[in-house]
């Protein structure tokens, strides 16, 4: 049976391939609108941060935190600040997640269309999320003639 923690890891391995990969584009090919889900490589990107970091705040009560908007991100340094700190965030969460705190429930959706999911369910989603726009990232990549990160699950 595949354990989230390591799905989760490997979403991390894969964000900072990814990373490094985007080191090599420009700017305004980095920031270019490619009429995908979020527009741009970048905002595509960001979001997967803010998807992850806004799960670990539901996950762990925190307040909903007001993220940066994409356009507030003017480099790659800035990006990279970010991942790491929703890297660490999420890794200090695994790291003290028991079996049990996995199957806590939790009542998620909009009022009146709520559902009851798990924390592994909710972080299942977070695993999801990101492979789900790391394949939309490759598509464009692809479509820029770059050959993409290498990916495989080991």
């Amino acid at each position: 049976m595949v354990d989230i923690k390591d799905l989760l890891a490997y979403n991390n391995a894969e964000n900072r391939a990814f990373f490094k990969a985007f080191a090599k584009l420009s700017w305004r090919e980095f920031v270019k609108n490619r009429e995908a889900s979020y527009h741009s490589i970048r905002n595509i990107f960001i979001h997967t941060l803010h998807a992850a970091d806004y799960w670990l705040d539901f996950l762990q009560n925190d307040s909903q935190r007001s993220r940066k908007e994409f356009e507030e991100f003017k480099s790659l340094k800035e990006i990279g600040v970010y991942m790491r700190h929703v890297e660490k965030r999420m890794h200090d969460y695994l790291e003290t997640l028991s079996p049990e705190n996995l199957k806590k429930k939790f009542e998620v959706g909009p009022k009146g269309k709520t559902e009851t999911k798990t924390a592994e369910d909710i972080l299942v989603h977070v695993f999801e999320e990101e492979v789900h726009h790391r394949g939309e990232l490759i598509a464009l990549f692809w479509q820029m003639g770059i050959e993409p990160p290498v990916i495989y699950y080991a």
